[in-house]
C-alpha cells in the first residue's frame, strides 16, 4: 500500500471490536480493508490477557441484556465457523451479601428477560462451591448462559474469517490521520493512503489521537489483570469452577476458571488514574498493590497462594458514566466504538455487528441513544 487506494469501508484497529467488524462486513460482501498498528494478535491491546468474563445477566442495566444474548449467539457462530470455540460455557456466578445493588440489578435483568439461572443461599454455595469463603448473609446468582472467553483466540478467529470472506488487512501499519473530505474519508497510514466511503474507528486507547474531538467524553485509563496459583488446581477447572464476581467487605473482584492448568485469573478492582496519553502508560504493578491484591483474593478464595504468579496492565478507553460509545460522526461517515470502560469484550461480536450495520445502513438495533456521543456530552463530560 503505497498509493491512494479506494474501498468501501476501512476498519482502523483490529482488536476486540475492529476484528469483529471486519468479519461482519466481509461476511456481508462489503469491500473492506482493515488496518492494525501491531501484529495480527498482540499483547498491547485492551483485549490481551488470556481470558475474559462473559455474562448475559447484566448488572449494568437491562439495556445491555438483548445485546449480550445476541453476542452469545455470535460467539457460538464464530466458534463453529473457525473450528475453535472462544466461549467456555462454565457459567458466571455472582456472590455477595443479600440485597447488594449489583445482585439486585442482575436479578432484575434475569426477571425481565426470563434468563436461565439459579439463586443459591450460603449453604448451597458452601456445598457446591467450597472454593469460596462464604458468609452467612451471602447469596449467589448463577448466570447459566455465562462463562469465560479466550480473547486472543477470538480476535484471531474473527480476523481469519474476515480474510476468508475477502477482506484485506494491513498489519504493522500505523494510521496517522483520518480526514473526511468531499471525495470520501482519507486514511493516512505509515505505508500509504486509503480512500473510503466509510471508516470504522475501533482504536481502543488510541482513539482520541485520531478523533481528538472526543477528548471531552473519552479518557484513557490503565487496568490490571492478576493470576494466582491454587494449592488444589483440580478444584478450579471449568467443569468445577465458574467465572465469578465477588463482593466482600466493600471489595469487588472477578475471576476466571483455570485455562492453563495451574493458575486462575483473580483480580480485585483497583482504580488507576486517568492518563493523558497511552504512550505514558505504566505497565508494572507495585509490590504494595500486588500484596494487597493477594490478601484480598485469599480472603475470598482461601486455597490461593497469596503471591501473584503473573500480572499484566492494559489500556482502556473510559467514559465518565462507563457507558460505551457506539455511534457515527462526520455526517455518518466515521463509525466509532470507544469508551468500552473495561466492560467491552463480552460484547465484541455484537458491537462488531452494530458497527457493520451503521457503516452499511446507517442504523443498528443495538445503537441505543445512551451510546451516542450527544448523550455522553449531555450527561458524561469529564471535568
Amino acid at each position: 500500500m503505497t498509493k491512494t487506494n479506494r474501498t468501501a469501508v476501512v476498519v482502523v484497529g483490529l482488536g476486540s471490536m475492529g476484528s469483529m467488524a471486519l468479519w461482519q462486513l466481509a461476511e456481508r460482501g462489503v469491500e473492506v480493508v482493515g488496518v492494525e498498528q501491531f501484529s495480527r494478535v498482540h499483547t498491547r491491546g485492551a483485549y490481551a490477557g488470556e481470558s475474559r468474563l462473559f455474562r448475559v445477566a447484566a448488572k449494568e442495566g437491562q439495556v445491555f441484556t438483548p445485546a449480550l444474548l445476541r453476542s452469545r449467539e455470535l460467539w457460538q457462530k464464530l466458534g463453529a465457523a473457525y473450528g475453535q470455540d472462544p466461549l467456555i460455557a462454565a457459567g458466571a456466578l455472582s456472590i455477595g451479601p443479600k440485597g447488594h445493588p449489583d445482585l439486585e440489578s442482575t436479578l432484575r435483568s434475569i426477571a425481565d428477560f426470563d434468563l436461565p439461572h439459579e439463586v443459591l443461599d450460603a449453604a448451597d454455595l458452601r456445598a457446591r462451591y467450597p472454593q469460596f469463603y462464604v458468609e452467612d448473609d451471602d447469596i449467589g446468582v448463577m448466570d447459566t448462559l455465562g462463562g469465560a472467553l479466550r480473547p486472543e483466540l477470538a480476535v484471531a478467529a474473527a480476523t481469519e474469517m474476515a480474510l476468508l470472506h475477502g477482506a484485506t488487512a494491513h498489519f504493522d501499519t500505523t494510521v496517522t490521520a483520518i480526514e473526511p473530505g468531499p471525495d470520501g474519508v482519507r486514511v493516512v497510514t505509515s505505508n500509504g493512503e486509503l480512500l473510503a466511503d466509510k471508516v470504522v474507528l475501533s482504536a481502543g486507547p488510541w482513539t482520541t489521537r485520531l478523533l481528538p474531538e472526543l477528548a471531552d467524553v473519552v479518557k484513557v485509563v490503565s487496568y490490571s489483570l492478576i493470576w494466582f496459583l491454587p494449592r488444589h488446581i483440580e478444584m478450579f477447572t471449568p467443569d468445577k469452577f465458574p467465572g465469578f464476581m465477588r463482593d466482600l467487605h466493600g471489595i469487588h473482584a472477578f475471576g476466571i476458571p483455570s485455562v492453563d492448568g495451574y493458575s486462575i485469573k483473580a483480580t480485585p478492582n483497583f482504580e488507576f488514574p486517568v492518563v493523558d496519553d497511552w504512550s505514558d502508560r505504566t505497565t508494572t504493578l507495585t509490590e504494595e498493590h500486588l500484596r494487597w491484591a493477594g490478601e484480598q483474593m485469599q480472603k475470598m478464595i482461601p486455597d490461593l497462594i497469596p503471591a501473584a504468579s503473573r500480572w499484566s496492565v492494559h489500556g482502556e478507553s473510559l467514559a465518565a458514566n462507563k457507558m460505551p460509545i457506539i455511534d457515527t460522526v462526520a455526517d455518518g461517515r466515521i463509525v466509532v466504538a470507544t469508551a468500552l470502560s473495561g466492560n467491552g469484550f463480552k460484547f465484541a461480536p455484537v458491537w462488531g455487528e452494530a458497527l457493520a450495520e451503521l457503516a452499511t445502513t446507517g442504523q443498528s438495533r443495538f445503537s441505543e441513544q445512551v451510546f451516542t456521543v450527544d448523550d455522553h456530552r449531555k450527561s458524561a463530560v469529564w471535568p
